[in-house]
C-alpha cells in the first residue's frame, strides 16, 4: 500500500537519480562506441554537438531546438545540408532515446513498484515494444506525458502514476531533451559517414565562434571558415556596377 509524504518524496529523488544514471550511460557510454566504431571522434562529436545539447537542456524542446541542431550537424560535423534537413526533423520526432526509451521503461517500473503491481516478464517485453513503436507518436514538445500514459496503459498499471511524476517532470525533461537532441545529431553523422558524404575537414576543424555564424555570401562554410572561426562571406564583393573592376579617372 502506498503512502504519500517524505517517504514518497524519498522515491521520487530515487527516480530522477535513477532516470539521469540511465541517461548518462546511453550519452557518454553508448554514444561514444558507436561513434568510435564508425572511426569518428568522440571529442570532435561532443564538441560540435556542445551547443545543440545546451539549448535542449534549457528549452526542453527537441522541435525548438531543431534549427540549432540541424546548423550544428551541418557546420561542426560536416554532414551536407541536403541530408542533415532530411535527418534532423524526422529525428526531431522519432529519435527520442530519452522520451521514448529510457524514461518510459524506467517510470513504468517505478510506478508499479510504488503501488505494489508485480511485474512479469511479458510486462518488460511489453515496456521495450511500446518504447519503441511509441517514440513516433511521442511529439517533440515539452514533457513526455503521452508517452509515459501509452506504456502505463498497456501494462495495466494506474494512470494515477502520470500525475505523481510530473511533479519532478521538468527535472528529467531537460536531460531527456538533451539526449534526444545529442542523438539525432549522431545518427545524421554516422550515416553519412558510412554513405561517404561526410566533409572530414568540418568534422575534424577546430571549433570557434558562433553556432549561427561564419557563412559566406552562398550560406555555406568553407572548412577554412571552421578552422580560423572567421568567415569570409562578409569580406567578398562581386562587381555590381558598370565601373566596377574598371580603372575610374
Amino acid at each position: 500500500m502506498f503512502e504519500y509524504g517524505w517517504t514518497s518524496m524519498g522515491t521520487l529523488v530515487s527516480f530522477v537519480i535513477t532516470v539521469y544514471v540511465g541517461l548518462l550511460l546511453v550519452g557518454f557510454v553508448v554514444y561514444p562506441i558507436l561513434i568510435k566504431l564508425n572511426g569518428l571522434s568522440i571529442k570532435q562529436f561532443f564538441s560540435g554537438v556542445w551547443p545543440a545539447m545546451q539549448l535542449g537542456f534549457v528549452s526542453r524542446s527537441s522541435l525548438g531546438t531543431m534549427p540549432l541542431t540541424q546548423r550544428v550537424t551541418e557546420r561542426n560535423l560536416g554532414v551536407p545540408k541536403h541530408y542533415a534537413s532530411f535527418a534532423i526533423p524526422l529525428g526531431a520526432t522519432t529519435k527520442m532515446d530519452g522520451c521514448a526509451a529510457i524514461y518510459p521503461a524506467i517510470a513504468a517500473i517505478f510506478v508499479a513498484q510504488f503501488y505494489g503491481v508485480p511485474l512479469t516478464p511479458m510486462h518488460f517485453v511489453l515496456i521495450a515494444l511500446v518504447s519503441v513503436l511509441g517514440s513516433a507518436a511521442t511529439a517533440g514538445t515539452t514533457g513526455a506525458t503521452v508517452m509515459l500514459t501509452l506504456t502505463l496503459s498497456t501494462l495495466g498499471l494506474p494512470l494515477e502514476g502520470v500525475g505523481l511524476l510530473l511533479a519532478v517532470d521538468p527535472i528529467l525533461d531537460m536531460g531527456r531533451t538533451a539526449l534526444n537532441v545529442t542523438g539525432q545529431a549522431l545518427v545524421a553523422a554516422i550515416v553519412a559517414k558510412r554513405e561517404g558524404i561526410i566533409d572530414m575537414d568540418l568534422y575534424n576543424a577546430q571549433r570557434s565562434g558562433e553556432p549561427f555564424s561564419d557563412e559566406d555570401n552562398h550560406g555555406e562554410l568553407t572548412p577554412q571558415d571552421a578552422r580560423t572561426g572567421t568567415g569570409e562571406g562578409s569580406h567578398a564583393h562581386a562587381p555590381s556596377g558598370p565601373n566596377d573592376g574598371q580603372r575610374v579617372d
